[in-house]
């Protein structure tokens, strides 16, 4: 059991890195008061409004959460599972679609069905010539796949970064079995939706990602504000709270252990133990610089992160845009098969009856916002503004040479690297935090490696990013927080 003076906690930021630790914490009995700068929870997840339609942010859909799935169980811990409106997608069609906008994968579209064994044998039917490097690819993703099932990396006194051991990037085993263009494009592409290039993808990360969604894919029926206020009211009812509009500008320590934070309003804030979910960048800058051991600093400070992200959100006629059930992957590629251009697209119905809403997202392309580097949301003027509209114009128009003309599309709202860095402290608008890459595995797993005691981080850079990613980082966080011991005898997940 902790101490009195270690039961108070704190922890900065209220996405679903926040929220999830600090349910899990108030669950063993930590007074937890969460602190979030802006004036509504829920971070990357929380959809915001316009004109009366709730535009989701970066919550689109949820992989492994059927019964007895690796989702399910964390959702099942916290006790919030009955509380979300979920709609199972892939039941009558395909849970994702890959549209390619050229003829380097020898197809023009690929179909992501549910299950192991569908996919698999849509691989063999779309590459018919590559079945034994099918064959290898699905047993290492069947592997990784229960791997992540048993939790060993949770349940096991070895470090965490030990339980990682199929790090090889998965281009080099693409290259090692020979793998076609177009094979590598289909399969490597989710990687790509976690920020990490096929090249330098720890074949772990990008199983983890593609299992859990073979596994079953739902989507919220709300927005993603549901989810957010869904784990706000859980917090809530274990005792634990939260301050929005409150923004963290500094963490107090008193010899080499940390006492509170500091707010913008000046007011401070005690506690043994803060656990910062924010981009450990910026925790960093709110340390003073000798708290921290100069290597740490270093090797924080030199991680890469993944790349931002534009997204357009518009409404569409329903009548003439029905919506799509699968996501959509507007996909070019080059001649080996890696990714050179990637739109999301989704079309689904809004607030607004009788319109539905287009969602499409992008890279960034950070180095065309550096003129409002030094701007905020809200105050970055008309120039701006008109390069926001004319490159949606031109997203709405490569997405119209594959789709068709959207007759009657009314943009509602536009977000740029800068709207994610200004609205979660994301430095350079990075969509999924640090970069789990091959050639940082190591740097990223020894976060909470501080060496200041009492400071934790938890969040999307900590163990892997997407809604997954991040609960199980929570929980990992949470281990090093009350011990293994403790937490093998009262967390079962």
């Amino acid at each position: 059991m902790p101490t009195p003076d270690q039961e108070k906690v704190l922890v900065i930021g209220s996405g679903i890195g926040g929220l999830s630790t600090g349910i899990i914490l108030a669950k063993l009995g930590f007074e937890v008061t969460v602190i979030e700068k802006n004036g509504q929870p829920g971070g990357m997840m929380r959809s915001y409004v316009r004109r009366g339609v709730h535009c989701n942010v970066g919550l689109h859909y949820l992989g492994a959460l059927d019964q007895g799935q690796i989702l399910r169980r964390c959702f099942n811990f916290l006790e919030i599972t009955g509380q979300l409106p979920l709609i199972r997608m892939g039941v009558d069609g395909p849970v994702d679609q890959y549209l390619f906008t050229d003829d380097h994968p020898g197809i023009d579209h690929f179909d992501v069905p549910a299950g192991f064994e569908a996919y698999e044998a849509g691989l063999n039917a779309a590459f018919p010539t590559q079945r034994i490097q099918v064959a290898a690819l699905m047993a290492r993703l069947r592997r990784s796949a229960d791997q992540l099932n048993r939790l060993s990396f949770l349940y096991s006194d070895r470090p965490t970064e030990y339980w990682f051991d199929q790090a090889e990037p998965l281009g080099a085993i693409f290259d090692q079995i020979g793998c076609s263009p177009g094979l590598r494009a289909v399969f490597g592409l989710p990687s790509v939706l976690i920020g990490v290039p096929p090249a330098v993808c720890p074949q772990f990360y990008h199983s983890m990602t593609l299992a859990s969604y073979l596994l079953s894919a739902w989507r919220l029926k709300g927005p993603g504000a549901t989810m957010a206020d869904v784990c706000v009211q859980r917090l809530k009812s274990l005792g634990g709270s939260l301050r929005t509009g409150e923004a963290v500008t500094g963490i107090r320590t008193v010899d080499g252990r940390v006492r509170g934070l500091t707010l913008d309003s000046s007011e401070t804030l005690d506690a043994s133990i803060i656990v910062g979910t924010i981009h450990p960048k910026g925790m960093i800058e709110l340390l003073e610089p000798e708290v921290l051991k100069a290597s740490y600093r270093r090797r924080v400070m030199g991680l890469r992160d993944t790349p931002g992200m534009m997204a357009v959100h518009a409404l569409v006629p329903a009548k003439q845009y029905p919506e799509i059930q699968p996501n959509r992957y507007l996909v070019q590629v080059d001649p080996q098969g890696g990714l050179l251009d990637l739109i999301f697209l989704q079309l689904r119905s809004s607030d607004d009856p009788g319109q539905n809403l287009l969602t499409l997202i992008t890279s960034g392309h950070h180095e065309l916002w550096q003129a409002w580097q030094q701007t905020r949301s809200g105050q970055r003027g008309p120039d701006y503004l008109k390069k926001k509209q004319d490159l949606a114009r031109s997203l709405i128009g490569r997405t119209e040479k594959m789709m068709g003309p959207f007759q009657g599309l009314q943009i509602l709202d536009i977000f740029t690297p800068l709207t994610i860095r200004d609205w979660v402290n994301s430095p350079e608008g990075s969509a999924y935090g640090v970069m789990r890459s091959n050639e940082q595995m190591l740097s990223a797993a020894l976060l909470n490696r501080t060496s200041l005691r009492g400071l934790f981080l938890a969040g999307q850079s900590v163990l892997a990013p997407g809604i997954l990613g991040t609960i199980l980082g929570s929980f990992s966080t949470v281990k090093f927080i009350v011990g293994s011991e403790r937490f093998h005898r009262e967390v079962r997940i």
